[in-house]
């Protein structure tokens, strides 16, 4: 952190986001208080003496009493002097420069602060910004750097150079519409006024309480936190300290991005003592004595663990390890204002409307990551898998870089994909349930990435359909990550179909629920099955405590299954829907169905495989495959269905009747293989004449009469696990 005169402390620093992360009020309602409100009093032309700056602290921190040390502190770092009125005395401080600075720290759009800021700084009030105005931008935003740890050296010629080009037509001054304009198309603008960040770089530790099943010693007392006690442990750094030591503990050493052009390219060692549960050095392979006192040394990028007496041998330079295929190191993570002027040139965007502007974050920092690596994007969703998807947030925080860890609860997969969006040879890994996964998916589509990333799955809670048709298995039960994002690297990119539902509904004074999703990834269901989850669904909605295993939701199923035949809502199901198939009708005349399902992959519910299972015979692959080709979209010949076997990446669906509730359980259950195969082909429209249950990827509602077109929409890339060893992890059933 800078230690030049005027700056606060980092502890200050740290103090102060604190009260600015509980407050409720906006710079600009405090601003109104002493424009023309009840803190008008405290005015003095443009500044505001050392009481309203009390004052002003009080109401927009919403503290009774803000300690002195960090008023005053505060307060000499705005004392420059600068404020407009020259007779000012210099007792005072610009409550322009005041607001201004808090603005930036706080959230908000960005082009309300580009706004904002115009019109702080606009003290005149003439509509343009003259240089003395601007000069007082750059100053705020090089205080802002300094409180971020910049290089503000290397920052200061960049923003002025920067600050020219904002005056597109060389007048000499920036009018409201220059300044919007060069929001939307500079980076560097943005970067300051609006990189919101949760990981601010700040050396404030991202702390969780946990209980420790094995002697740990406090960072900072060095004592025995106490075997089965609970501490604090930092997200970032594995810093650990008892919960009273936590306010005196050192800052987080973690830095996720390179703050300086000597740091961008070469990643050093960051060490921090304790922290070595293997016990072994990896250097000289000798046990450290992490059960007698703090000691030891372990890097926060390579993981690796070593004595203090070998630090020396292991040298400044780190690779980081094991897991360098996946990480991002913070050497290869800069401010895009570090570039030098021509990549800055090649950056601008060419797209200047205002609705860009909410892409800012994404370029607030450039990535170049290290060559012959596949950086991976990690998305989590906390509340999947009841407490997994929380603890698993954690883990990749530490194990990868934090900032290509996105907790989806938080602002979604948007700032991920737009952060990732130039990175070459990119990954992607989604950690919760199938409905998570389509949400990505559908992300994805929507971002129009240059090059799609392939998508692994990290399954969280149950069901988790997909994720076992990709080899991910059917659900995370506490395996060591690394091994896992090792499997990783042996996947292979399959290309899997997804299809669009069209629902049209007829003309009628039955009332439908919400069709839950327009695109199909996994199946569609109409029928038997339907109803059984829709009873499931409204079940553990309303008792979700009940529905929190693999095994009790098998035996909710199966109750639910039983009690359907005995009512059999949907018994004679022909009569009331009818099937075609590429615009051929499918004969269903035969039959007694009771349900009927679409499969795009060959697993519902949890591992229950409709279409059965199928070997192809050998010598006849070319035969299915021209039955499968462009002149014979759809197969119901029965002996040759006996022999198709399901592709993810085929342009094709399965279709299954399912005869009766009792079946449906005995398939859920492993009693029964599989159902009647009706049909192989690459469009399907149903037409139903009443109200019926229907399905979508385990998405259940009740669907008034209406037509429902199935066709091809796409196809994602995602990755294919290694095949299942003889150990393999999270249970996976071949």
């Amino acid at each position: 952190m800078a230690k030049e005169r005027g700056l606060i402390s980092p502890e200050d620093f740290v103090q102060l986001q604190k009260y600015m992360e509980y407050s409720t009020q906006k710079v600009s309602d405090v601003l109104k208080l002493f424009e023309d409100g009840e803190m008008a009093k405290y005015l003095q032309g443009d500044a505001i003496g050392y009481e309203g700056f009390e004052q002003f602290l009080k109401i927009y921190l919403e503290v009774d009493d803000v300690p002195s040390h960090l008023s005053s502190a505060l307060f000499q770092s705005f004392h420059n002097g600068q404020c407009l009125n020259e007779t000012l005395l210099k007792d005072v401080v610009c409550l322009s420069d005041v607001s201004c600075y808090f603005s930036l720290l706080e959230g908000g759009r960005p082009e309300d602060k580009l706004e904002f800021t115009f019109k702080l700084y606009d003290t005149d009030r003439n509509g343009i910004l003259d240089s003395s105005e601007v000069e007082k931008i750059i100053l705020q935003m090089m205080r802002v750097a300094e409180y971020l740890d910049w290089d503000v050296s290397e920052l200061r010629p960049i923003l002025q150079e920067m600050m020219k080009e904002i005056d597109y037509d060389g007048s000499g001054s920036v009018s409201l519409a220059e300044w919007v304009r060069a929001g939307a198309t500079m980076v560097p603008l943005l970067v300051l006024l609006g990189l919101e960040m949760t990981l601010k770089d700040d050396g404030q530790h991202m702390w969780r309480p946990k209980r420790f099943p094995r002697p740990v010693y406090c960072n900072l007392c060095e004592s025995s936190i106490g075997l089965g006690k609970q501490g604090l442990s930092c997200n970032l750094c594995k810093y650990t300290v008892h919960d009273h030591c936590a306010m005196k503990a050192a800052p987080c050493e973690v830095s996720t991005y390179a703050k300086s052009r000597k740091d961008i390219g070469v990643q050093s060692h960051v060490w921090v003592r304790g922290g070595c549960e293997s016990g072994r050095c990896d250097r000289c392979q000798k046990k450290i004595r992490i059960y007698h006192s703090l000691t030891g040394l372990h890097c926060v990028w390579c993981h690796l663990q070593i004595h203090d007496d070998c630090l020396e041998a292991v040298g400044p330079e780190c690779d980081c390890g094991l897991l360098r295929e996946h990480i991002l190191p913070p050497s290869s993570i800069y401010p895009s204002v570090l570039a030098s002027g021509q990549e800055r040139k090649q950056s601008k965007r060419s797209q200047k409307s205002m609705d860009d502007l909410n892409v800012f974050t994404s370029e607030a920092l450039r990535i170049e990551p290290v060559p012959n690596t596949h950086p991976l994007l990690v998305f989590v969703n906390p509340k999947s898998g009841g407490k997994q998807g929380q603890r698993v947030l954690w883990k990749f925080q530490y194990i990868l870089n934090p900032r290509q860890v996105f907790n989806l609860l938080q602002d979604g997969p948007e700032p991920g994909l737009r952060f990732f969006k130039d990175v070459p040879d990119s990954r992607i890994l989604v950690c919760g349930g199938d409905g998570t996964v389509g949400w990505i998916l559908e992300s994805i589509e929507k971002a129009n990435l240059p090059v799609v990333p392939p998508v692994a799955v990290l399954p969280l809670g149950t069901g988790n359909d997909l994720a076992r048709c990709l080899r991910w298995g059917g659900g995370y039960e506490g395996q060591n990550l690394a091994k896992i994002l090792k499997d990783l690297e042996m996947s292979k990119v399959v290309h899997i179909d997804r299809w669009s539902l069209e629902v049209i509904p007829q003309q009628t004074e039955e009332k439908s629920d919400p069709v839950p999703f327009q695109i199909i990834n996994n199946y569609f269901s109409i029928g038997v099955d339907a109803s059984i989850a829709h009873r499931f669904h409204i079940m553990r909605e309303k008792y979700p405590e009940k529905f929190n295993s693999r095994m009790k939701n098998k035996l909710w199923y199966f109750e639910f299954a039983t009690s359907e035949s005995i009512f059999s809502t949907c018994k004679k199901l022909e009569e009331s829907l009818t099937v075609e198939i590429c615009g051929k009708p499918l004969d269903l005349s035969n039959l007694s169905l009771e349900g009927i399902a679409v499969l795009n992959i060959p697993s519902m519910h949890g591992g229950s495989n409709l279409w059965g299972d199928a070997k192809r015979p050998h010598g006849d692959i070319c035969g299915i495959n021209q039955a499968l080709g462009s002149t014979a979209k759809v197969i119901t010949d029965p002996d040759i269905l006996k022999t198709c076997v399901p592709d993810l990446s085929d342009k094709r669906l399965e279709v299954v009747g399912l005869e009766g509730a009792i079946e449906m359980g005995q398939i859920y259950t492993k009693l029964k293989s599989a159902g009647r195969r009706l049909a192989k082909c690459s469009e399907i429209t149903f037409h139903t004449t009443k109200t019926l249950p229907m399905q979508i990827d385990g998405e259940p509602w009740m669907q008034s009469p209406c037509t429902i077109k199935i066709t091809h929409k796409n196809q994602m890339p995602m990755l294919m696990g290694p095949p299942p060893r003889s150990s393999n992890f999270f249970g996976f059933l071949g």
